[in-house]
């Protein structure tokens, strides 16, 4: 095994066993007949948060996928949520698509800068440049190490209020933030969002309503969907615990390009879809996690 499936492998474990509707859905879809296996579905991006202060972020993290022959595509801003963002493309078919983004801590109050350097300031060196990012194991492992401290609850809850993305960062840490089912290559029947959004809902589901259920770029090429973060009991450094949004699952439907419209079904490969993503459906896919959504 390549060291990249090994170690997308294991983040994919962990994840799996910890957002129940990962499974909940792979089940239901093997149940009715779509799939015979997890396996089978075309996963079209997983997604990481990082913190933008010295020795981390982004200009540290993507070294790993860079490593493993990724390639940097296109930069996104998000003005109110103060991140940044990049895609990366993969070496191969098979692998998914990388959406890396970044909080821009300088941007925020000084009470929640003070809090998240408190947190990271013993870092000085940048940590991925002491992995072997040729062994697998290591960086699987290395995404589930505390490279700080467990916050406590009122730190928590101080970022919290200003930016719901640095809470979630401070806890979860570089822990997989979603993967992606590829509806458009399900079959007829769940190769929509529309009938994919229903099946997923009459599983007991809740979708991400922030800017309607379906998330859709302006040329109406790319269309996202996602569930809301299942929140789960978190126990904090001082021995407090809170309920706190984990992690969720997305969908999207990539459409065929207007010059390759004409192409038969059986003859549409990847590349004849819209590529890449869109600042304006990401904004909203972000809010999966935040309190808007869990709670309503």
């Amino acid at each position: 095994n390549k060291p990249l499936d090994v170690f997308l492998n294991i983040l994919f474990e962990r994840y799996r066993n910890q957002v129940p509707a990962v499974k909940k859905i792979t089940d239901a879809l093997v149940e009715k007949g779509v799939i015979a296996s997890q396996k089978e579905i075309i996963n079209d991006h997983i997604a990481f948060r990082t913190m933008g202060v010295p020795n981390l972020g982004i200009a540290s993290f993507e070294k790993i996928f860079l490593h493993h022959g990724y390639q940097k595509r296109d930069y996104y801003h998000f003005e109110s949520k103060k991140l940044n963002a990049y895609w990366y493309s993969p070496p191969s078919a098979e692998y998914p698509r990388i959406f890396m983004s970044e909080l821009i801590v300088d941007q925020l109050s000084e009470r929640a800068q003070r809090i998240i350097q408190g947190y990271t300031k013993h870092i000085v060196k940048d940590p991925v440049d002491l992995l072997d990012l040729s062994d697998g194991k290591a960086v699987g492992e290395f995404f589930h190490q505390s490279l700080w401290e467990l916050p406590n609850k009122k730190d928590y809850q101080d970022l919290l209020e200003e930016s719901e993305y640095a809470a979630w960062v401070i806890f979860n840490r570089y822990y997989l933030n979603h993967y992606t089912i590829s509806v458009h290559d399900l079959k007829e029947g769940y190769n929509t969002l529309e009938s994919f959004n229903e099946f997923v809902e009459s599983l007991g589901l809740k979708l991400n309503a922030e800017g309607g259920k379906i998330k859709v770029s302006p040329d109406g090429l790319l269309r996202q969907s996602s569930t809301v973060a299942q929140m789960h009991l978190a126990g904090f450094s001082d021995g407090e615990t809170m309920p706190i949004a984990g992690s969720y699952v997305e969908f999207s439907e990539r459409l065929v390009l207007p010059e390759f419209r004409n192409l038969p079904a059986l003859s549409i490969k990847p590349e004849h879809r819209r590529e890449g993503f869109e600042t304006g459906n990401a904004d909203k896919i972000f809010e999966s996690t935040y309190i808007r959504q869990t709670e309503s």
